[in-house]
């Protein structure tokens, strides 16, 4: 699922790496997606046919330092949390980005709430 996604992201920021590859699925492209709209990530492209598709994902650098400084996981696959909208909060007074999965689609914490939406809440990324 995207923990695995999130996580070798991560983890590639800290050894400073360009870019990454990634078994797709579309939750997956959808959510970093979400990151690279919101300026975490440079870009997001599907890549290959067929079931050798992956995503190959740019990442971004500002002052030689990665835009992601951690990833706090919320959903497992062991134990899921829903929200709803009037519970998603700003995270680290604004500079952070939440991400829920919504019956809409993956969308921020700020979207969803606008929308009144709840979901499965993903992660939360500063």
């Amino acid at each position: 699922m995207a923990i695995d996604a999130l996580i070798r992201i991560k983890n590639a920021q800290a050894v400073k790496k360009d870019i990454i590859k990634i078994p797709y699925s579309r939750i997956i492209f959808d959510t970093l997606g979400v990151m690279a709209k919101n300026g975490f990530l440079d870009s997001v492209a599907k890549k290959g046919r067929g079931i050798k598709r992956y995503l190959e994902v740019k990442l971004k650098y500002e002052n030689n330092e990665g835009t992601i400084k951690s990833i706090k996981l919320i959903s497992k696959p062991s134990i899921r949390y829903y929200s709803g909208y009037k519970d998603l909060r700003k995270i680290r007074s604004g500079y952070g980005l939440g991400i829920i999965s919504t019956s809409q689609g993956i969308m921020t914490y700020q979207d969803a709430r606008k929308k009144h939406l709840g979901g499965e809440r993903i992660c939360e990324i500063w």
